[in-house]
């Protein structure tokens, strides 16, 4: 049998010297500002009642890694022996696994633009030493070892202490143990997320909203403050709520033109047709363009076709980016052909609808794909919803026909496809507000999810959320649709495009911005 590494800290004989932490930064290089360990530091109950709890914490070494499975290159591995190690070869920094990680432990290394993280001293572990954290503990408060032993110390130790994880809801089965691990340190919502301040510089309440601090049961009397954290992170900025809208208008424009072709009758020309698919070929291409830019090593882009991980969604969503784009590419390249005169428009008719057809399921899997993806990202609980799919899709509808109808109206060869448009429009803002009020209306599963809905619809975000995304994003551009004022079909698609730009960046920064660590 291999054997099967973990950690046990004792917090009965921790001392909070941060020794672990120098030893590893020494070991392993790690660069200023960033830890593959650290001690988090919280002081509970106020003066002179008041006691400190220390936490050694770091990469938990998961028996289920979400990290491996996110990962499109197979930078992040788990080993034979359980540690999971990662490769800074194969990184095109992403930043996937940041997301997936529950703990907060993977950072991006600012010399090698590379994730990192704790590897368990592997090159130590490789000849029979303990990792440098171990060695160099001064109260012996770090156990690491093989748990398949019986006679190693740490199964030993498992076996007569009563120990535990962080966060065992998600599912990880992390092999980092705690002895008398202490609640607020365990779990990162008990404290302010966002601290202004810490303990040795202030007193300051915590967790004032949107409710009372629960512990065992029952509400806190007491004061929780932080004096000392690292390393949480906001790793997704810009160019992936913008790359939300982008795919979602290139694979909308094609699902309504199916819809119309397909299901209503309506016969397009071949200059209509040729605008259309030129409009989604290029929202692809400025979707795959934001995607590379995101990377933390964008020349390492091609690593993610020339050594995939299946099993990361990142990886399937781009084949099925590439499979759309090249589709819709040769059938806007036989469109503008067409209209230039360069082939006859019987030909650019008659494969007009076999084209679409084949382009209509890619279409779909570019729409939805990225829940799936949001789904391995397990570290951010308000993108584990179901509602996710079919809301991405619908919002694809929504962004596809809000651009058809501003294309029909600025006189480029689509205004017969403008009414038809901006009825698919108003349709989609409904069905987008219904969604909008069951993700957000209903008990979430998680205190990170709670908070996340809160920022959003209570919190900083709220002013956006029901100014920009409610009313003028759907309330404004709904009523332009059906109502006596349906000729504005321009004012209806901006605002409806603009609303759904101001969702997807509240929607990608709030769930980041609740600490896991």
């Amino acid at each position: 049998m291999p054997p099967n590494f973990g950690f046990v800290i004792d917090n009965r004989s921790c001392i909070g010297c941060h020794a672990c932490s120098t030893a590893c930064k020494s070991e392993n290089e790690v660069p200023l500002g960033v830890y593959r360990t650290w001690v988090k530091t919280t002081e509970v109950g106020a003066y002179p009642n008041s006691t400190r709890h220390f936490q050694v914490t770091r990469c938990n070494h998961c028996a289920n890694p979400p990290c491996v499975r996110i990962c499109p290159t197979e930078a992040m591995q788990q080993r034979d022996d359980g540690i999971v190690e990662f490769d800074h070869r194969n990184c095109i920094g992403c930043k996937a696994c940041m997301q997936a990680c529950p703990y907060d432990a993977i950072y991006i290394d600012p010399d090698s633009h590379t994730a990192a993280k704790c590897h368990y001293c592997s090159h130590r572990t490789d000849i029979g030493l303990e990792p440098a954290c171990v060695v160099v503990c001064p109260e012996h408060a770090i156990l690491a070892g093989d748990m398949n032993d019986p006679q190693s110390e740490i199964s030993r130790v498992l076996a007569s202490e009563e120990t535990s994880v962080r966060k065992p809801e998600q599912g990880t089965q992390p092999k980092l143990f705690y002895i008398e691990g202490h609640e607020v340190n365990l779990r990162p919502t008990l404290t302010d997320r966002t601290p202004t301040t810490f303990a040795a510089a202030d007193v300051m309440p915590l967790h004032d909203e949107p409710g009372p601090i629960q512990i065992g049961g029952r509400t806190a009397g007491h004061m929780v403050q932080v004096g000392y954290n690292a390393q949480h992170k906001v790793p997704w900025h810009w160019p992936v709520a913008a790359y939300l809208v982008t795919k979602g208008a290139a694979a909308g424009i094609v699902l309504v033109l199916a819809l119309l072709w397909g299901g209503m009758g309506w016969q397009p020309t071949s200059e209509a047709a040729a605008w259309s698919a030129s409009a989604s070929l290029l929202l692809t291409v400025i979707t795959s363009a934001l995607l590379v830019f995101d990377l933390e090593r964008p020349e390492r882009f091609l690593y993610i076709l020339t050594r995939p991980q299946w099993r990361s969604w990142l990886t399937r969503g781009a084949v099925l980016l590439i499979a759309f784009s090249t589709i819709v590419g040769l059938w806007a390249a036989g469109e503008v052909a067409a209209v230039l005169g360069l082939i006859p428009s019987e030909t650019a008719e008659a494969v007009r609808m076999p084209m679409l057809w084949a382009a209509a399921p890619f279409a779909v899997g570019t729409a939805v794909y990225t829940a799936f993806l949001f789904g391995q990202a397990e570290g951010r609980d308000l993108w584990q919803s179901w509602l996710l799919a079919p809301h991405l899709l619908v919002q694809a509808m929504l962004a596809g026909s809000a651009l058809l109808v501003v294309l029909a109206g600025l006189g480029t060869g689509l205004e017969e496809l403008g009414p038809p448009s901006l009825q698919i429009l108003g349709v989609c803002l409904l069905v987008d507000l219904l969604l909008l009020a069951a993700e957000y209306l209903r008990r979430h599963a998680t205190d990170e999810a709670r908070l996340a809905a809160h920022a959003i619809t209570r919190g900083r975000y709220a002013r956006m959320f029901w100014g920009l995304v409610i009313v003028l994003g759907h309330g404004v551009p709904a009523a332009l649709c059906f109502g006596p004022a349906a000729s504005y079909g321009i004012a209806a698609g901006l605002l409806a495009l603009v609303g759904l730009a101001s969702y997807e960046w509240i929607f990608v920064r709030a769930p980041q911005e609740v600490p896991n660590s």
